[in-house]
């Protein structure tokens, strides 16, 4: 995929959001992964904590690289939070490319929901 074509999706699937939540501002990768990890851990509460919020996005990350096969779901603590298993480490990666790859995950991610849930926008 090309540097534009990314770009392309990766804010298609920003603009889903901020209209799914009626945001006045796009989210940011922050933002999306928080989401993500919401959406994995399949509940909400009015306050998460930092560490919380932190866990959320280590979630989004895990559940991200399980598509490559470097994490595995290994299930749910008692209190029903996902967790994953490292299958395998990921290649060393600068800043920039690391993005990219996360970039590309999530697209993968809300292309999955959409075909699961019809069209999202």
């Amino acid at each position: 995929m090309e540097n534009w074509e990314l770009d392309f999706a990766f804010n298609r699937a920003r603009h889903i959001v901020q209209e799914r939540f009626n945001r006045p501002h796009l989210p940011d990768m922050n933002a999306m992964l928080f989401l993500i990890g919401l959406q994995e851990l399949g509940r909400w509460k009015e306050n998460f904590t930092k560490e919380e919020k932190q866990d959320l996005m280590h979630i989004a990350v895990c559940r991200l690289l399980a598509y490559d096969g470097h994490y595995e779901f290994a299930g749910r603590d008692a209190d029903g939070w996902p967790h994953y298993e490292l299958k395998s480490k990921l290649p060393k990666i600068d800043l920039a490319n690391q993005e990219k790859l996360l970039k590309e995950k999530i697209i993968q991610y809300f292309e999955e929901l959409e075909s699961e849930e019809g069209a999202l926008d």
